[in-house]
């Protein structure tokens, strides 16, 4: 009916005007624009080398895991993080990268410095700290996406824990298998 030049010429044409991510086997990160306008604050120049990652969840009224309810409780405290996974694994950027988000509080790296939020991406997975909750495959696999992304473009020194720059004062990211995730970002 129809040759295969066409054939792959029209689908090509609707994957790309439907937004899809994945054109002949090539994924292509996804990142939803959720841009926030509280806690962060510009700068022209940072050396990021460090990424962090988090849990939260919605604490208040409402679904623990919707994003603009968790994004609600973030702007009563005046923090941020400069990425949100929601439980289908969905990227949603809050703050831009070039930019100093609010994330890491008080804390210090292997290092020894302290003020990581200036040398570091934040990254926050929606799941909550009780006894059946744990990040979902899509989280994973959106966060191990995300992570080499970033490593690609910074030369990252760190990639650790919210619990690893704050210990006794954050327990976070919960459930999560640690030792999986860095193996899957060394693949």
């Amino acid at each position: 009916m129809f040759s295969k030049t066409y054939t792959k010429s029209l689908l090509i044409s609707i994957l790309i005007t439907t937004n899809c991510s994945t054109v002949w086997g090539q994924n292509e990160l996804k990142i939803v624009n959720k841009n926030v306008d509280f806690g962060f604050r510009t700068t022209q120049t940072r050396k990021i080398d460090a990424v962090i990652v988090h849990s939260v969840f919605n604490a208040g009224e409402g679904d623990k895991y919707n994003v603009d309810l968790v994004i609600k409780q973030f702007s009563r405290y005046g923090v941020s993080s400069h990425y949100i996974i929601d439980r289908n694994g969905v990227i949603y950027q809050l703050v831009k990268e070039k930019d100093i988000a609010f994330h890491a509080g008080k804390s210090s790296l292997p290092d020894g410095r302290t003020g990581i939020n200036s040398c570091s991406i934040g990254i926050e997975i929606i799941t909550t700290n009780d006894s059946i909750d744990s990040p979902t495959e899509k989280q994973i696999k959106s966060l191990t996406a995300l992570v080499k992304d970033i490593k690609n473009r910074y030369k990252i020194k760190y990639l650790l824990r919210h619990s690893d720059i704050a210990p006794g004062r954050k327990t976070d990211p919960w459930k999560m298998n640690w030792e999986d995730f860095v193996k899957r970002i060394e693949e």
